[in-house]
């Protein structure tokens, strides 16, 4: 009897652990959403007025790299950064340090922007609503702002 309970738990464990492990498919596709004309504008004349040296994208934000990296990171990828948020006005909203996301689970503009450097890049995006929080206001963010990310990319998995 003894042995039968135990070839009983073992066939239980075996099938637990059989269904536990089993592996489910993750797409990962890239990002394509751009900024409507609007947010493009007004983030030009921002860059523009305030003699930013920045790089446009052709989905609505604006980059400047201070270190390229190396490894790049995919849409799949975790991410190990170290960042700070500001509005527009310089009022710093939020930083995190050695913090891990997975990349397909952030902001839009994250997504497009962080991909442009590698393992141990520094990246500052310029980000309109649309590719931020849009109009949902969050955490000290007012809806439909525009935001400045400084990042550095510290790990890639």
């Amino acid at each position: 009897m003894k042995k039968q309970f135990l070839f009983g738990m073992f066939v239980l464990a075996m099938i637990s652990s059989t269904l536990s492990c089993k592996k489910t498919e993750t797409t990962c596709t890239t990002v394509t959403t751009a900024a409507p004309d609007a947010e493009k504008v007004f983030l030009r004349n921002y860059i523009s007025t305030n003699s930013i040296s920045a790089t446009e994208d052709s989905r609505g934000f604006f980059y400047s790299i201070d270190s390229v990296g190396g490894t790049k990171p995919t849409a799949c990828s975790n991410v190990t950064v170290n960042y700070t948020l500001r509005l527009l006005n310089g009022t710093l909203v939020d930083n995190g340090n050695n913090v891990t996301f997975n990349l397909m689970n952030l902001i839009v503009g994250w997504q497009e922007g962080i991909p442009l450097i590698g393992k141990n890049g520094k990246i500052i995006l310029y980000l309109p609503p649309s590719l931020a929080y849009g109009s949902q206001a969050t955490s000290g963010i007012p809806a439909n702002s525009y935001l400045v990310f400084t990042i550095s990319l510290k790990e890639v998995y």
